[in-house]
């Protein structure tokens, strides 16, 4: 068996294609990008011609994924969490169709919020959903998990949920890679038409079908090898670990932990097991990263038992853990913790130096000078450093999308000027919804698409749209006189602080699209050039 050391996310990603994977489905989002960036490096992926081209957004490649399952073949989703937010539609009702090749739902969750604006926590998209879920717990099992959930999917004939977490995602490790890859799986039509098609008269068979499923996951779950229930001489605290946090835990006991442990990476929580823990220790300390999912359905069920954790402030409620953390929880002593110089001055993210969002904001913020209180709506992307110093351009930036939508919102309320200023991929992603209803309703709003030729903020992949947002913004009904295209350079700051200017002041829908290349990718096209030619 060929070792090799990689990335969570690149475990994952060997894991799948040496599951039989012929598709994965993904739009760009921070802790998961890697998977399938890896795909698309891959050469056994591309010997069988694996699907792997960047979706449009969240939704799309959920609905893509089931189309491949709907024909048989294995398919893969990824996303970051909030990513799960964009394709709940898709991925719930996905419970209901059930699947006809396996499907594995990847989600990479963000504590601590490293470049996310929530720390949400999937595994309840999961219970939600009445589809099963896994969490391993590092990447050996991330690598082999991908197998058993792709064989687990096509077995109950249900999707199953994947989460890990940014620590997971981006920390490297040695995995066993299996001796040969499995076979991508042919072409079946033995899918039933009346699970996928989802009238009510069909869903509520399904519905019943599925909830009835639900006592077999969880036996399922109790009898899994990833949840293992580890003896310990010491009754007096029981660990129960999920994910990550389990390795936590051992980082705390190298020579071997004296309490039980019930290490969870597979739900529905089976609670025979966790049931044997509350019987035969005297307390309990939960350990899983994110929010007290564990914690709240242990609590809810077991009541006669002392349960610590994060409900009860035992470990913190918000942020990522990590092995001093679980000590403290303890009653262990920590090490030493890393503790950066006081001299050392903090450094905040900021916009390249020649990037073209620089000279838009230069831009907007010398015309919006001239009007009493106007408002500019931000989106997703590395564009959203306009908020800080030196430019302060933007008031709000909520989700992909919302930009164009909060920009009209405000119209309808009175305000003037609402700006929207939204990045090329996002307005491909979740913006292009929010601008057909400000042209249906031609609201006085001015919308700036900032166009830099990539999804820069997640390192350049492709952008769904590039080269195409004119006829775009033709298709949903934008006149020509208000669509303006710019080129965001200092020398061509009159043309485009002018632009701005009528376009503002016109009361109606305008689109302004401010296009140059990003300054990272068009140093990578430089190097792929020089090199070409050498």
């Amino acid at each position: 068996m060929e070792k090799k050391l990689l990335l969570g996310d690149e475990a994952i990603a060997l894991g799948a294609l040496h599951a039989g994977l012929s598709g994965v489905y993904a739009y760009p989002g921070t802790p998961s990008t890697e998977i399938t960036e890896f795909i698309q490096g891959n050469q056994l992926a591309k010997e069988r011609g694996v699907h792997s081209r960047w979706s449009t957004n969240e939704k799309t490649a959920m609905e893509a994924a089931l189309g491949m399952s709907f024909m048989g073949k294995r398919a893969l989703v990824c996303m970051k969490h909030v990513g799960l937010n964009v394709c709940a539609d898709p991925f719930v009702n996905s419970g209901m169709t059930g699947v006809n090749g396996g499907v594995v739902v990847l989600v990479a969750d963000d504590p601590s919020m490293h470049s996310s604006q929530d720390e949400q926590d999937s595994r309840f998209y999961g219970k939600f959903a009445l589809i099963p879920t896994f969490e391993p717990s590092n990447q050996q099992e991330a690598y082999d998990m991908m197998a058993v959930a792709f064989d687990y999917s096509e077995r109950i004939c249900l999707p199953v949920l994947m989460r890990v977490t940014t620590r997971m995602a981006h920390s490297r490790a040695v995995v066993q890679c299996a001796d040969e890859p499995r076979q991508q799986n042919e072409l079946n039509y033995n899918a039933v038409a009346a699970n996928w098609v989802l009238l009510p008269a069909n869903a509520k068979k399904r519905n019943d079908v599925v909830t009835a499923q639900q006592a077999q996951l969880e036996q399922d779950a109790a009898a899994s090898p990833y949840n293992i229930y580890k003896e310990g001489t010491d009754k007096s605290v029981g660990i129960l670990a999920s994910g990550i946090g389990y390795n936590y835990v051992n980082e705390c006991f190298p020579e071997g932990c004296p309490y039980p442990i019930l290490k969870i990476s597979q739900y529905p929580l089976p609670k025979q097991l966790v049931r044997r823990l509350m019987d035969e220790c005297e307390q309990v300390l939960i350990v899983e990263e994110g929010q007290p999912f564990i914690e709240d359905m242990v609590r809810g069920v077991f009541d006669l038992k002392t349960v610590h954790g994060k409900l009860d402030g035992t470990l913190p409620r918000t942020g990522e853990l990590n092995p001093d953390i679980v000590k403290k929880a303890l009653g262990m002593e920590c090490g030493q913790c890393f503790d950066p110089c006081a001299d050392v001055a903090p450094r905040p993210p900021a916009l390249c130096q020649g990037c073209g969002h620089r000279d838009v904001y230069a831009a907007l913020n010398e015309v919006l000078k001239e009007y009493d209180n106007p408002r500019v709506f931000g989106d997703i992307g590395c564009y959203t450093l306009g908020f800080l110093p030196p430019f302060r351009a933007i008031h709000s930036c909520v989700d992909m999308g919302a930009s164009i939508t909060m920009a009209k919102g405000a119209a309808d309320a009175g305000q003037w000027p609402a700006v929207a200023i939204i990045g090329d991929s996002t307005f491909t992603h979740s913006g292009m919804t929010g601008l057909l209803d400000a042209i249906n309703e031609n609201a006085n709003i001015t919308v700036i698409i900032s166009d830099n030729l990539t999804t820069g903020m997640t390192g350049g992949q492709d952008s769904a749209g590039t080269n195409k947002f004119e006829a775009i913004c033709r298709g949903l009904g934008l006149s020509d006189e208000h669509l303006k295209v710019v080129v965001p350079l200092p020398k061509n700051m009159p043309e485009i602080t002018q632009t701005i200017r009528d376009e503002i002041n016109y009361k109606g829908t305008s689109v302004i699209i401010p296009r140059r290349e990003c300054m990272q990718t068009l140093q990578r096209h430089l190097k792929q050039k020089k090199a070409s030619k050498s």
